[in-house]
Order: structure tokens, then sequence, then C-alpha cells
């Protein structure tokens, strides 16, 4: 985008060598959008609170959208660092938006996501010039952010989740219209976060596979912004054509409850391409929902074979229509929905274990998803934490 090649040469530099951190975390970004930048914007910013960290917070919003004017500097300790939560390519466009005075002085850190394992230079060598270190969501997308920058910091710093876990809102399947009687896999995504990587078709025809038109089960498709990609949505629509036992739910609802969705679901199915982090599948599993999902890229940070149903990756040339995911030599996986079905039958077929995998991916997420990685994270910027949050 122009206006993004534009803000490269109008953004301010940070300083070549910044202070240590004091006085608390400037939060910016997405953070009030629907993304899963945004929702890892509001996790950390819940999570920072319950170390007693002081945190200031600013939305930015995102170029391509109307964005909420930002304004002031809110009393912002000189010295507190700028944790951006918004990927390379719109770093300079960000910083333009903000009060120059949360710029200076102030070490910068971009918290970014990336779904293939190599990341493209156009725009993310841009963006990598107005930051001192990385924050990566995964390990995953850790090794691809070092493979880029090599001379960069980079920290794998997973969304808290267990710091900040699930609220779902006192919601049951009655208020979603959804069935008592019958098993509900439900399948959750965001049509601007790439149809071809979220892969909704794999999930349909896994399904279809299990249990054709079985009237004891029901498939859930939770789509968010399906107005801002007609074509896909059709794809998705022709793809379920004359299911009786499939549902599609397209309202943008509060996040307490969507996490009521999930929590009324027996199974949480993610046959992603690749994910940065899963946040999908992550909240499941803190509500001990049994997750089927692929076995590949940020998601294996906090899964394993005791604590979801994996399916295994075939890994093939990642081909993005959109061309938002591109990258030379950059791959994804391809899972098997016959793999896929198969699990499913198993679960639909034996409550107890589905509650047994629900439990492992509870307590494997509580691990893997807690405070420790944010405050080494926080520490590491200079920052001194409560000495009975650190615990």
């Amino acid at each position: 985008m122009l206006a993004l090649r534009g803000s490269a040469l109008l953004a301010p530099r940070p300083d070549p060598a910044p202070p240590p951190g004091r006085g608390g975390l400037v939060l910016a970004g997405e953070v009030g959008r629907a993304s899963g930048l945004g929702e890892a914007a509001r996790v950390v910013r819940q999570a920072l609170g319950a170390l007693g960290l002081p945190v200031f917070s600013f939305d930015v919003g995102v170029p391509w959208e109307r964005a909420p004017v930002v304004v002031g500097d809110g009393g912002v300790p000189a010295a507190a660092p700028l944790l951006l939560h918004i990927n390379a390519p719109q770093v300079p466009w960000a910083l333009r938006r903000l009060p120059a005075g949360l710029v200076h002085g102030r070490r910068i850190v971009g918290y970014w996501a990336w779904e293939l394992p190599v990341v493209p230079e156009e725009g993310w060598r841009t963006g990598l010039r107005f930051v001192h270190e990385i924050w990566a969501m995964s390990s995953f997308c850790a090794d691809a952010l070092r493979r880029f920058a090599p001379a960069r910091t980079v920290r794998v710093v997973p969304p808290p989740l267990a710091l900040a876990p699930p609220a779902p809102a006192p919601l049951d399947r009655a208020a979603f219209g959804l069935p008592a009687d019958r098993l509900v896999v439900l399948v959750s995504f965001n049509l601007a976060s790439s149809f071809e990587r979220k892969n909704p078709l794999a999930a349909v025809a896994a399904f279809r596979a299990a249990f054709a038109d079985r009237a004891d089960a029901l498939l859930l498709l939770k789509i968010g912004n399906p107005h801002h990609f007609p074509e896909d949505f059709a794809r998705l629509q022709t793809a379920i054509a004359g299911a009786p036992n499939i549902r599609i739910e397209t309202r943008t609802m509060p996040a307490a409850d969507s996490q009521a969705l999930t929590a009324c679901a027996d199974i949480v199915l993610s046959l992603h391409r690749s994910e940065g982090f899963g946040l999908v599948p992550a909240e499941a599993m803190l509500l001990g929902r049994a997750v089927v999902a692929t076995g590949w890229s940020g998601n294996m940070d906090f899964m394993d074979e005791a604590s979801a149903a994996l399916v295994a990756p075939r890994l093939v040339p990642a081909r993005d229509p959109r061309g938002v995911f591109r990258a030379p030599g950059a791959v994804w996986a391809d899972p098997d929905p016959v793999e896929a079905a198969a699990h499913l039958r198993r679960l639909a077929g034996d409550r107890a274990a589905r509650a047994e995998l629900g439990e492992h991916g509870r307590a494997m997420a509580q691990r893997r998803l807690g405070a420790a990685p944010l405050v080494e994270a926080l520490t590491g910027l200079g920052l001194a934490l409560p000495a009975e949050s650190t615990g």
C-alpha cells in the first residue's frame, strides 16, 4: 500500500540506544479490533494488570479500516517501553499515529505473529527498522523471525491466557439456538484471517466424512467478517449446501459470548494450514473442550498427543489466492480430512474420552500459557514487577 510506504519515510525513528524501561508499559496497536492481534493485546493488557504493572493503552486501529483518533499521551512515564501489537508492515504507520512523546526516549518492541516459516522481505524489512526487539507469539513465529532478523533480540511470549483466562458469559445452548441432545462440533474463524489458511473446506469435508447427514451431530461454523469477503463466503455456502446438520453463525459477539459458545461445544475443530499462535483452540483447551487440530505450527507450543487429537501435517507449498501469505520457499500444512474424521468419530462415540482429552488439554494450556514468559520478557526490558506478582 502506498500509504504504508509513505509512512516509512515520515515515521519518527526510535532512539538508537533507549534507556532501561521503568514506570510501566505502553501498549498500542489493534487494541479494539476483532482480530488475533487485537485479542492478544487485550489478553496482555489484562495480564499486566494482574501482575500489578501500570499499563497505558492506545488503540491505533489498522490502515485499511477507519481508525480511532489517538490524542494525548495520558501522562505516560518517560521511559516506559512501547509494545506494538501490530505486525511489521504497519509499524511505521502506527508510530505516525501515536503522539511523538510515545516514540522517543523509550524501547520499542514489536509483538508479532506470522503464519509461515519464512518471513517476506516486503514490508517486514522496513518495519524491522523501527523496533529494538521482537516478541513472538510462539516458537514457530520466533524461529522464522530469528532467521529473518538474526541481529535482533526475539523472545517467545505467548499470550498469557492462563493468567487472563476465558470468562464465558452465563449462556447455555438454548441461548444460541443449539439443541441440547446433539454432538456439537465448532469451527470458529475470521474470514479476514485468510480463507485458505484457516482451511474451513477441509473441516466441512472431515465432518461430512465422519457423520454424513446424521441428525445426532451438528457442525457449527462461526464466521467473522463474512461480508468483507463474499466470494470466500460463497465457496463455503456451496460446500455445505443441502447439509441438514451444518449451520453458519455470522453474528459479531462480545468476547464473553463467543467464549460461552465455545464452552457449549463438545469438540472444537481447527484444520488450519498454519497458525502463528492458535487463539481459538487455546481458549477451547482452557475451557476443557476436546480439540481436534492440525499438528503443526504455533499451536504446537501448547499441544501434544495427550492434550489434543492431532491431525498429521503433510507440508505443501503455501499458496494463498489473496496473496497475503506468500514468501519464497514457504510451506504450510495440508491436513487430511479423513484422519480428522476418524478422530471425530472416535470422540463422538466416547463421552469419557472427550472429557479426558478436555482435562488433559486444560492442564497443558495452563502449564504452557502462564505468566512466566511475559514476566521474563518484562524483566528483560528492565521493568521491575511487584514481588508478589512474580511469586
